[in-house]
């Protein structure tokens, strides 16, 4: 007998009051159909299910296939006897994914959807998202075993009340923390620059040639020695976090020092001494005076006429155009003359809510071993490559070495790629590891790694802030104060280095940030690193404290 559901409506009534709904704890039965015992989950191996399933599944789309036609989920409802009915909107995500938490009637599974921790504490707590932890105990063998070896991951996905309530994108062959810098070559090489600048005062020194010295030899003082955008998100923040670690300072709001105090970055010295910086290139035409009004495609625009020296992106070749090149080199972090060494921040490596399963869910055991494939390098390699023989295929099979194979009628192989499995564009439950690459790596993937090692990874570079759990009350306090703080903070940010607000003002920013909730912020984001860091470690909690891990595990 098949197991389903009826169809599930995306916009039903939003009066459903949702503190009505009851509490849904997880079985270990092993069955999909938990009254009846029919459709027994197998623990290894495929099928999943001894009888099909049917289940429903919410996810952002991209909107270059339907969901349905992609050759990966195919196979995966062939190799494991479960269907999938896919909800996937290709626009207005968030949106619909509120209107369907404020319906009542929920999918199955939440993919990719990119829950919230607060979202992730509040529908948990009222039980619409069931927790997972001892489903991954027996159901999730490759993700138990990531876990066992990266205790972090455990803590980061681990709510305050002791409960996994999603699964994550774990990232382990990924080490930025943004996009890098990159130095132009051509201007490089135009100023005999054989040894690149290692101090804040190197580095100023280089910008001033650009700007005096003419290296695009066009005859025209038009070159803009460094270069930045403004988004949605924050002024600079395509280069923000590489200079403001070249004066201690891990990124731009908190960061955790090695003695564990959180700070918060807007009221830190390293930060003044970052502003000050930024005013002296500003106030000598080193910084582009459009930094805050232009956009990406603005910038790029300037760069492919050869005219700027510094700059983000992911790769250099991006904003200059041209074919990827190894001439443009990575940025190295600079250090000022009050620290010994620059602060780099690495990638966290972990993104949680990518994964959950809600108590509409008829098998969350087989929803579970669905997804658990996905940990292992053979799913993990599947969703991320789709199926052998399309658009890869392997060369040396034991030893995971691979090569690509040609595109069909001509198409981009990322285009070509996004038609064959839904993972493209959005942040959907995977382990990356180096290995799915092996052997497709081309010589400028490479050098990109050898100058991250070099520059970033074997100088020290450390994740500035774990990705952790706030409590709902302290999520709720977080938000109501960055709702003035951050707009504050990014409107000074601008007035100091344009020199709208001369840096004599320093002082009365600090006491306005203060009163605003500044260390507040910070207090309470020690407090959730303080219950991160204990998470696990069987020490004792305080009893004043609301939250704690339920037990500690081996």
């Amino acid at each position: 007998m098949q197991i389903t559901r009826k169809p599930w409506k995306i916009l039903l009534s939003s009066a459903v009051i949702l503190g009505l709904l009851a509490g849904c704890g997880s079985s270990n039965e092993g069955t999909a159909n938990k009254s009846t015992g029919e459709a027994t989950v197998n623990k290894e191996g495929f099928p999943i299910v001894s009888e099909p399933v049917t289940l429903t599944l919410m996810a952002p789309d991209v909107g270059i296939q339907n969901w349905e036609n992609m050759p990966v989920l195919q196979q995966m409802k062939e190799k494991t006897g479960i269907t999938m009915e896919y909800n996937a909107p290709k626009d207005s995500f968030e949106t619909k994914k509120n209107l369907v938490f404020a319906s009542g009637d929920y999918p199955d599974i939440f993919y990719a959807a990119g829950l919230t921790t607060a979202e992730q504490m509040n529908y948990g707590e009222q039980g619409i998202l069931i927790p997972l932890e001892d489903l991954i105990e027996e159901y999730a063998p490759n993700f138990k075993a990531l876990l066992a070896e990266n205790p972090d991951v455990r803590k980061s996905i681990t709510a305050p009340d002791g409960h996994i309530y999603s699964l994550p994108v774990v990232e382990m062959s990924q080490h930025w923390y943004r996009n890098p810098m990159w130095y132009n070559g051509d201007f490089l090489k135009a100023l005999n620059i054989d040894k690149l600048p290692e101090t804040t005062e190197e580095l100023y020194t280089y910008l001033k040639r650009v700007k005096e010295e003419d290296p695009n030899g066009n005859g025209t003082a038009d070159e803009i020695p460094i270069s930045s955008v403004t988004t949605t998100a924050a002024n600079l923040r395509d280069i923000r976090t590489w200079l403001l670690g070249a004066f201690g300072v891990y990124e731009e709001e908190i960061y955790v020092d090695d003695a564990d105090k959180v700070h918060y970055t807007p009221l830190e010295e390293g930060y003044k001494e970052y502003l000050t910086y930024m005013n002296r290139l500003w106030s000598e035409e080193l910084l582009d005076h459009e930094s805050f009004s232009q956009t990406a495609e603005q910038k790029k625009a300037k760069a492919q006429n050869n005219r700027v020296a510094l700059f983000s992106d992911w790769h250099a070749y991006m904003t200059k155009g041209g074919e990827p090149s190894t001439a443009d080199p990575m940025f190295a972090p600079v250090r000022s003359e009050s620290v010994a060494a620059p602060a780099i921040a690495k990638n966290r490596g972990i993104t949680t809510g990518a994964f959950a399963i809600t108590n509409s869910n008829p098998a969350p055991e087989a929803s579970l071993r669905w997804v658990d494939y996905l940990y292992s390098y053979e799913g993990a390699l599947f969703f991320n490559k789709g199926p052998e023989g399309t658009l890869w295929e392997y060369t040396d099979k034991d030893n995971r070495v691979k090569q690509y194979l040609p595109v069909p009628d001509g198409k981009e192989m990322e285009d070509f790629r996004a038609t064959l499995t839904p993972n493209y564009g959005i942040p959907a439950p995977t382990l990356s590891m180096d290995d799915i690459n092996k052997g497709l790596k081309t010589d400028f993937d490479l050098w990109v790694e050898q100058e991250t090692k070099q520059k970033l990874l074997d100088r020290g570079a450390r994740i500035p802030f774990p990705a952790l759990f706030l409590t709902v009350e302290e999520q709720t306090e977080i938000s109501s104060l960055n709702s003035d703080l951050s707009t504050y903070v990014k409107q000074m940010e601008a007035k100091f280095i344009t020199g709208a607000e001369p840096l004599t003002g320093w002082d009365n920013y600090v006491a306005t940030v203060k009163k605003m909730g500044g260390e507040r912020v910070a207090e309470i984001n020690q407090a959730a690193y303080d219950r991160w860091k204990a998470t696990n470690s069987c020490r004792r909690y305080p009893s004043s404290l609301k939250y704690h891990p339920l037990k500690c595990r081996e």
